[in-house]
């Protein structure tokens, strides 16, 4: 019995070195942003695409963020880059998806990590989470999983190109 092999490949990368007015931003900290969040996912899809398509299929997801879907006082340059992201991943669909492979973005919200610790740790934001996320909580690295698991299997053979946010609800009407 033949069965098919899927290829897969996760782009997680992603820095905030600044965290202010993007009118404040050193070019070294926009530019160190850029580079990371965008510019390394670029290359880690131009590393796999080549034996995706040589193999006639593949699944790339690459973390952005539901920061993509609106301005912020002090997140600005991160929120572009990850909105920039999403745009790499909808190229890459459109120009792959003939070979068989999809590329979609994985837009977590505000996810209990180290990474995001400053954006978590404090009453304020768990005041927040509490009153204005409809599941009523931050949201914690394991449930990425399963919309990971499911971009990654055949079950998700119709699906590219897309931004897909896992954010409690916090951002439904993006």
């Amino acid at each position: 019995e033949f069965r098919r092999v899927l290829f897969r490949s996760v782009g997680n990368a992603g820095v905030n070195p600044a965290y202010g007015p993007m009118s404040a931003i050193s070019d070294e900290a926009f530019d160190k942003t850029m580079s990371t969040n965008v510019k390394a996912n670029h290359w880690l899809i131009q590393m796999v695409a080549p034996d995706m398509v040589e193999r006639g299929g593949g699944s790339i997801m690459i973390t952005s963020s539901v920061g993509a879907f609106a301005p912020s006082l002090v997140l600005g340059t991160y929120n572009i880059s990850k909105l920039a992201v999403i745009g790499l991943v909808r190229n890459i669909a459109a120009e792959l998806g003939p070979n068989g492979v999809r590329c979609n973005a994985i837009c977590p919200g505000l996810i209990r990590t180290d990474f995001a610790e400053a954006l978590w740790n404090n009453p304020e934001a768990e005041a927040r989470a509490k009153n204005e996320i409809p599941l009523r909580r931050l949201g914690e690295a394991e449930d990425l999983m399963g919309l990971a698991v499911f971009l990654a299997s055949d079950s998700s053979a119709y699906v590219t190109g897309q931004a897909i946010n896992v954010c409690g609800g916090s951002y439904m009407w993006a």
